[in-house]
Order: C-alpha cells, then structure tokens, then sequence
C-alpha cells in the first residue's frame, strides 16, 4: 500500500512538472531524454550497498518514513527510495531532464 502511495505521488509530481506550456517538439525531446536517463537509474531490488558502490554517494540521504520505512536517496538528477534496504523506484528530477534536454538542442 505504501508503495503504490508512494509510486502515485511521484507520477503526480512529474506529471505536475511536465504540464509547464511548451511546444510539442520540446515535449517529444524531453520524452526521448527521460526515457534515455531513465535506463541509467538503479533498478527496483538493488540493496543499498550496490547503489552506493555501483552509483556513488548520494548528495543527501534522508531519515526513513513511515512502516515499512521508505528512505530517499537524493543525486544530483534523480532520486533513489527503498523500503528496508531495497530499491522500489529511482526516479529523475525534472530539472535534469529539461536541462538535458536544452543541452540536445544547443
């Protein structure tokens, strides 16, 4: 149940994010560009040990929450929860999307 809380709040937030006007091409680029860093993140059931040896330290780790205990890992452009020590979902940040995005036009 916590899970699929959690899952919907993060779809919502990026959803919110993406609703900014823009035209349909920029649109379609930061698609291609999400989908492209999204290959890159952890993948769900990784233990805590093989995210941070396998994708560095991350800028801020945050207290668990909840029961089971969700934990949040913040990188610069994404973010890593876990329930217990495994991944459940690693999501990016919007502004690293748009960014790249602006850096694939320029």
């Amino acid at each position: 149940m916590i899970r699929a809380l959690v899952s919907m709040l993060i779809t919502g937030v990026v959803f919110i994010g993406l609703m900014i006007p823009a035209a349909s091409a920029d649109i379609l680029l930061i698609e291609k560009v999400k989908e492209r860093m999204a290959r890159d993140l952890p993948e769900n059931g990784l233990k805590m040990e093989d995210v941070e040896s396998r994708f560095g330290t991350p800028a801020e780790r945050h207290a668990p929450v909840g029961d089971p205990p969700i934990t949040r890992w913040t990188y610069d452009d994404y973010s890593v929860y876990f329930e217990y020590e495994l991944v459940i979902d690693s999501v990016l940040h919007h502004e690293a999307v748009v960014r790249e995005a602006n850096r694939q036009q320029d």
